[in-house]
């Protein structure tokens, strides 16, 4: 798999993905971003969920020219919530470079938008009856526009924005690079393609899929700020011989090490920004059992194969379906019978239905242990614990003291102390963490986009000023999978 560092990006850029968390690309992310930054079109065909708006936003902002005026990018989306999601992703990869990217939408004040769009961003990201608002009261300027991205294309045909996009498309610059991305490709899609891509590279990414029965999943729906207690009671109660806490960044990574082992866990933390030394003792210490918790980002658990991993809790969701495959197949191995517990934020529980549906898995629902339950997991750890000595019967020179004691204690309370004395009672030691931001999806239904009240539903082929034979270049057949066999349009 591809990281970051491989693409040569803009010290910037890069410096603002670091920022992010950001260490591994996704499959979508590494076949897209190099052939985006040659200048290529892009079909992308691939699920919500699996990081393409950074397929996209790095490539936006890494082509993005701070000495031109104009607007320079433009992505459409089918709803507000996504052109904000979006937007807001699109600032994080270019605020280090200062790269803009303002959010267009139907149900805001366009006077407001107008206002914004005088502060020259270089991006916009809109939804198409807004946009088509703008272009009629000539509010934003098309000649500068270098790339257009179609983020969703299949929502947005099923919305009824086709002819929005058709418009659109004919008005800004022929000589612009363009990226669709879609979960379907049905012939709507396709002729869209045709009549205004040059050539384009199609990129499907295959969902991936759990085939390890011997897993079991679950999640627990629980607040960020209660996640770490929800964690140590479920370290309490389950006492894992080996155990990989993933988190989302490095950051996380190396407080939730430091938090751990504050309230008594054997537990050290892998990340990118180690030396090969370090991260090569941590697993080292893992593997021989001195630790017992293992925290890690996902680019830095790629490729381990450690025997004996019984569990896996994914402390914070992971940003595509293809990262909770790889993370919960950490445990489970040569046949062994492995728990995987997400922890989920509720604003997080459509992301994870992505999951499940990406996965082909259903995933348990849990409630939050108690802290009861975290005590009563340890005594009964306790209670193994003795028994065991017991039935390894070398108890000869403890025997005459155990007699003395019985003189003057009776056995019930001689037993309960020493319970309480192999009892690890559940530490309330207090940590603090850097609270993580949920991940956001798209909403389905609702918000619409449009300036008008329909007028996305009421254009008419005598509205548009395309001329067909313009862009009239259909896709390309390239070394991806999943080539298009659409033979090239005799018109080019």
């Amino acid at each position: 798999m591809a990281t970051f560092t491989d693409f040569n990006l803009d010290k910037k850029v890069f410096q603002a993905l670091t920022d992010m968390g950001f260490e591994e690309a996704t499959p979508i992310q590494s076949q897209t971003i190099p052939t985006a930054l040659d200048g290529k079109d892009v079909i992308g065909q691939a699920q919500t969920g699996t990081g393409k708006t950074a397929a996209f936003g790095i490539p936006l902002i890494e082509q993005a020219d701070l000495s031109n005026k104009d607007v320079q990018g433009l992505v459409l989306a089918p709803t507000r919530e996504l052109a904000v999601q979006v937007a807001e992703e699109v600032n994080k990869i270019g605020n280090v470079k200062g790269v803009r990217a303002l959010p267009i939408y139907g149900g805001q004040d366009i006077n407001r938008q107008i206002k914004a769009l005088r502060k020259n961003p270089q991006i916009i990201v809109a939804t198409p009856g807004r946009f088509m608002d703008h272009m009629r009261r000539k509010t934003v300027k098309l000649n500068g526009i270098k790339m257009v991205v179609l983020d969703e294309a299949d929502e947005m045909l099923n919305m009824g924005f086709v002819e929005d996009i058709e418009t659109i498309l004919s008005e800004v610059p022929t000589e612009r690079q363009t990226l669709l991305f879609s979960a379907t490709m049905p012939n709507a899609i396709r002729t869209l393609a045709n009549k205004f891509m040059s050539e384009p590279h199609y990129i499907a990414v295959k969902a991936a899929e759990i085939t390890v029965p011997n897993i079991v999943q679950e999640y627990i729906e629980v607040p960020e700020k209660q996640k770490f207690d929800v964690l140590s009671r479920l370290l309490d109660m389950q006492a894992p011989e080996l155990a990989i806490v993933f988190g989302r960044t490095k950051r996380r990574v190396d407080e939730l090490s430091e938090a751990l082992s504050k309230r008594g866990y054997g537990a050290e933390g892998i990340h990118g920004d180690l030396t090969q030394n370090k991260r090569d003792s941590v697993l080292r210490k893992f593997k021989e059992g001195t630790i017992e918790v293992l925290v890690a980002t996902d680019v830095a658990a790629r490729g381990l194969d450690i025997s004996g991993v019984t569990h896996v809790y994914n402390f914070d969701i992971p940003q595509d379906p293809e990262s909770y495959v790889h993370r919960v197949g950490r445990t489970g191995r040569a046949g062994n019978t492995g728990l995987a517990t997400t922890f989920v934020n509720p604003r997080e529980i459509s992301f994870l239905k992505t999951i499940e549906r990406v996965a082909k898995r259903k995933i348990d629902r849990k409630p939050i242990p108690s802290f009861a339950e975290a005590i009563i997991g340890q005594q009964r750890l306790a209670v193994e614990k003795l028994l065991e000595v017991v039935r390894e019967n070398d108890l000869k020179t403890y025997k005459s003291t155990a007699e003395q004691l019985l003189e003057d204690t009776d056995s019930v309370t001689l037993l309960s102390a020493a319970l309480k004395m192999l009892t690890k009672e559940p530490s309330s030691t207090p940590v603090k963490l850097t609270e993580e931001a949920p991940l956001r999806t798209k909403k389905h239904k609702g918000g619409g986009g449009s300036g008008g009240s329909s007028s996305r539903y009421r254009r008419r082929n005598d509205n548009k000023k395309f001329d067909k034979n313009k862009k009239g270049r259909g896709p390309q057949q390239s070394s991806n999978k999943g080539q298009w066999s659409n033979k090239k349009k005799s018109n080019k």
